[in-house]
């Protein structure tokens, strides 16, 4: 079976052979596997673009991403100051590159450090960048070209909204507009949300088999912003933007990311038209309930413990824990399975084997026997 037939099954909520599997990686991780494959090393960015694809493809995974937006200043290493250590991304927006030590070696994250719309006169002068730009889409037209007869493709465009607000006014202010200063919020809001909206509807036109949108917006044991305030500022955008790209393409599949507790907005998503739960992380949410309750209207993608047992599990843990999703997550389709975000230095690749070799070995029918 073709990856991209395995994943349309599973999100028609059919068992294909197996379960569809995505994965991807912080930089530090794929050179660590390229290394163990014997493979030359090459940039890696998971947000941005140049991907070969050539680790996913070789650890068979089923669906391929290809992202334009926000998010992409991320990894943008080709954007760095002459100190190697700061950058200011398109937007505005301030990075800095921190070291972290692992058992594994030293890795490097990013963290902001500078808020374009940090005082409030900054907001009626700022413009976005031009997301009509030929250049952006460049990359994506290859991908669709080289691999969607044989792979699923993804076009991302997380970051939709909150989280490119808050990365230009900065978090702590941008929660307390939310109360004070409403209107200044809506306008704040209309910035992202005007750009990725068109990001995500040539992207549809371009003819990604799905578009996954959305934002952090969960905490580990509560969500970050109040049901209320999601339902007045972001539910109504988002409700829009899968509407325009539903209009384009009505057999575009919607998938929405937040990390963390969202229970309470979970029916609001479906009512507006999401149709894939990510990452689905289980230190906050019961995949298994999930299914549950919202299994005949939701598929999930995700659901595999990055911050417990595949960091510091045994590879029977890791093995374990695989069985247990397709068991109660992955019966009669609606999962993709893979970790809950890029896969860390933190890792060890015995795990990360653990995970993929189960997957690959556990057909849908031995579950059964």
């Amino acid at each position: 079976m073709k990856p991209r037939e395995r994943v349309e099954l599973a999100l028609n909520h059919e068992e294909p052979d197996r379960c569809p599997l995505q994965v991807s990686f912080t930089p530090e991780f794929a050179t660590r596997l390229r290394k163990s494959f014997g493979l030359e090393d090459e940039n890696y960015n998971p947000h941005g673009g140049g991907n070969t694809y050539q680790l996913e493809r070789k650890i068979g995974c089923d669906l391929l991403l290809t992202s334009v937006g926000w998010a992409n200043s991320y990894y943008a290493t080709e954007s760095l100051s002459q100190d190697g250590v700061s950058y200011v991304d398109e937007w505005g927006v301030g990075w800095r590159n921190v070291e972290y030590e692992t058992r594994f070696g030293r890795g490097r994250y990013t963290e902001i450090v500078g808020h374009p719309l940090a005082e409030d006169e900054a907001l009626t002068s700022y413009r976005a960048p031009d997301p009509h730009r030929p250049e952006l889409y460049t990359e994506v037209i290859r991908v669709l070209k080289e691999f969607q007869k044989d792979y699923w493709i993804v076009g991302v465009v997380v970051t939709t909204i909150f989280e490119t607000a808050w990365a230009l006014r900065g978090f702590e202010r941008t929660l307390l507009d939310m109360v004070r200063n409403p209107e200044q919020v809506e306008r704040l809001f209309d910035i992202p949300f005007f750009y990725h909206l068109e990001v995500a509807k040539k992207l549809t036109a371009l003819g990604v088999d799905m578009v996954w949108l959305g934002d952090d917006v969960g905490a580990q044991d509560r969500m970050l912003l109040s049901p209320s305030h999601w339902r007045r500022f972001l539910k109504p955008r988002m409700a829009r933007l899968i509407s325009e790209v539903k209009n384009i393409n009505p057999g575009v599949k919607v998938a929405y990311h937040s990390d963390g507790y969202i229970y309470p907005i979970i029916p609001d998503l479906i009512e507006i038209g999401v149709e894939v739960l990510n990452p689905v992380q289980p230190g906050s949410m019961d995949p298994s309930w999930l299914k549950r309750e919202f299994g005949d209207r939701l598929c999930f993608w995700g659901t595999l413990d990055l911050q417990h047992t595949l960091p510091f599990g045994t590879p029977a843990e890791v093995e374990q824990e695989v069985l247990e999703r397709l068991k109660t997550v992955g019966c009669n389709g609606g999962l993709i399975i893979g970790p809950t975000h890029h896969i860390q230095l933190d890792v060890p690749l015995e795990n990360f084997w653990a995970m993929v070799e189960t997957v690959h070995r556990v057909y849908y029918s031995h579950l059964r026997e």
